[in-house]
C-alpha cells in the first residue's frame, strides 16, 4: 500500500473550474494524487480531516512590501510571511523598495534572497526594480531570477527608488522587452496629481476628500494610456498594479482587445473600503491611488464578475504607527494599508456571501493567474504534480478582526474592527503545515 506525506480527506476542494469534495495526497512536497467523490485508500504519515472545510490553492499575493533589509522597523520578512500564511498565502512577490537598499541590482537581490530564505515561511518571488540608473542593470536581475519589475510613473516616496521619466519608460521596455519579462508600473500621472495637489494645499484644503481629489481616476486613465503607447511601440509586456476603478480596467480591456499584452491588478481595499473609511481611520486608510467613493467600490466589483481583472493582491504597504497618524492634513503621513494578512477575507466575505462571486472565480484571481501570468509553473492549483501549497478554510465561521488577531509588525489596519465571514484554518506550504488554528508549528 502506498504511504503519503500527508492526505487531506473529505474537503470541499476548489480550483478554477470546479468545486467538489474529494481526497489530496502529498508526498515529497508535491501533490501526487486528487480523488473527487472516492477515497484515496492509502496511508500517510500525517492526515487532516477536511469535513466541512473548503480547500483552496495556496493563494499568490503578487504585490507586497516587507521592507527588510534597510526598513524593518516598518515591517520585516518574518512578521509579513507569518501574516501572508494566516490569510491563506503560500506564495509572495515581494516590491524592490521599500527596503534599503532597493532591488535595482543583482548583488541587492541577493541580499534580499538570502534574508528570505532564512526567515520566510512562505514561498518568496522577488520584483526588480526599473529606475533612470540601472537600465544596464535588467539583465542581470532577470539573470538572476527576478519575477519581473517595477517602474513608478510618479514619485515613490522613497528617496532611493526614483521614479521614471518617459525617456526611462521607453528605454527600460524596450530592453525588458528583449528579456522576455514584464513591466509593472504604479500608473499616477505626475503633472496631475501634483498640479492639483498644490493647488488644494494653496486653499487650505487639507481633508480626506481634497486628499482624494487630488488624486482623481483621470490620473490614472492618463498614465495607463500612456503606458499602453509604450507597449506597442516597444513590443513589452505590462502589469498595471492598483487599479482603484473600472474606468482605469476598462481602458486596459481595450488595449487587451487590440492585442497589447497587458494585465491589471486591483487589491482588497478598492473592493472594500472608500473614502468614508478615509474620513474615519485616518492614515491607516490612506493609500496612492486613494480610496474611492462606493459607486467605484462597486463597479470594481462589476469587473471581478465580468473577468476583466486579472488579479486580487494586497498592496500590504506598512509602516509604523506614528507615521500613519493624521490629524488635520491628509496630506501629511505615510501612505500605505497593513493588509496582507486579510484579502482572501475579503473576496470572501465581499466577494463570495455578498455578493455571489463563485469560489472557482477567487481561485482564479487569487492563485491561477498570478501562476500563470508570472511563469510558476507548478503552482496557483490543486493538481498532480503541482506543489503542495494549499489554504484550508472554514467557510462557516465568522469573526471580528481586533489588533491581536493580526501579526504584523505594527498591528494596525483599516480592517480592524469588521467582521468577515470564512476563517483560514491550515496553510500549507510544499507539503508542510505552516500554519494551523492561529499558531506556527514549525516557524
Amino acid at each position: 500500500m502506498t504511504n503519503y506525506d500527508l492526505i487531506i480527506r473529505n474537503g470541499q476542494i476548489v480550483t478554477s473550474e470546479s468545486v467538489s469534495k474529494g481526497d489530496i495526497a502529498i508526498k515529497d512536497g508535491k501533490i501526487v494524487e486528487v480523488s473527487i467523490n472516492k477515497e484515496i485508500s492509502a496511508i500517510a504519515t500525517n492526515e487532516i480531516n477536511a469535513e466541512g472545510l473548503h480547500v483552496f490553492p495556496g493563494l499568490i499575493d503578487t504585490h507586497v512590501h516587507f521592507n527588510e533589509p534597510g526598513r524593518t522597523e516598518w515591517e520585516g520578512i518574518t512578521t509579513g510571511s507569518k501574516s501572508l500564511a494566516a490569510g491563506g498565502v503560500t506564495s509572495y512577490f515581494d516590491m524592490p523598495l521599500n527596503s534599503t537598499p532597493p532591488v535595482i541590482n543583482k548583488e541587492n537581490l541577493e541580499i534580499k534572497r538570502k534574508l528570505s530564505e532564512e526567515k520566510s515561511i512562505v514561498n518568496a518571488n522577488f520584483w526588480g526594480g526599473l529606475v533612470p540608473e540601472n537600465i544596464d542593470q535588467l539583465k542581470g536581475l532577470h539573470e538572476n531570477g527576478v519575477i519581473g519589475f517595477k517602474a513608478f510613473m510618479s514619485p515613490s516616496g522613497i528617496d532611493d527608488f526614483h521614479s521614471a521619466n518617459d525617456e526611462t519608460l521607453y528605454k527600460g521596455m524596450k530592453e525588458i522587452a528583449s528579456l522576455g519579462s514584464r513591466l509593472a508600473v504604479h500608473a499616477e500621472s505626475t503633472v496631475i496629481t501634483e498640479q492639483l495637489a498644490a493647488e488644494k494645499l494653496q486653499e487650505g484644503k487639507t481633508s480626506a476628500r481634497d486628499f482624494v481629489e487630488s488624486r482623481p481616476i483621470i490620473s490614472e486613465i492618463e498614465a495607463v494610456k500612456r503606458i499602453i503607447s509604450y507597449a506597442e511601440a516597444t513590443g513589452c509586456k505590462v502589469h498595471v498594479v492598483h487599479a482603484s476603478s473600472r474606468k482605469v480596467v476598462q481602458v486596459i480591456e481595450e488595449a487587451k482587445k487590440r492585442g497589447v499584452d497587458i494585465t491589471v491588478e486591483t487589491c482588497a481595499h478598492y473592493l472594500a473600503l472608500t473614502v468614508k473609511d478615509l474620513e474615519e481611520k485616518g492614515g491607516l486608510a490612506k493609500c496612492a491611488p486613494p480610496l474611492r467613493d462606493q459607486e467605484e467600490v462597486e463597479e470594481l466589483w462589476v469587473a471581478v464578475a465580468n473577468g476583466e481583472l486579472d488579479m486580487i493582491a494586497s498592496d500590504h504597504s506598512p509602516a509604523p504607527t506614528s507615521m500613519k497618524t493624521v490629524t488635520d492634513n491628509y496630506f501629511e503621513g505615510w501612505g500605505g494599508i497593513s493588509g496582507a494578512q486579510s484579502t482572501l477575507n475579503v473576496m470572501l466575505t465581499e466577494g463570495y456571501f455578498k455578493r455571489n462571486i463563485p469560489l472557482e472565480k477567487i481561485a482564479t484571481l487569487m492563485a491561477k493567474n498570478p501562476a500563470k501570468v508570472f511563469g510558476l509553473a507548478n503552482k496557483g492549483d490543486i493538481a498532480v504534480g503541482f506543489d503542495a501549497d494549499i489554504a484550508i478554510v472554514n467557510l462557516n465561521e465568522s469573526f471580528r478582526l481586533e489588533s491581536e488577531d493580526l501579526f504584523y509588525r505594527h498591528q494596525h489596519s483599516p480592517y480592524v474592527g469588521k467582521t468577515f465571514q470564512g476563517k483560514v484554518k491550515i496553510t500549507i506550504v510544499n507539503g508542510n503545515v505552516v500554519f494551523e488554528n492561529g499558531s506556527f508549528p514549525i516557524a
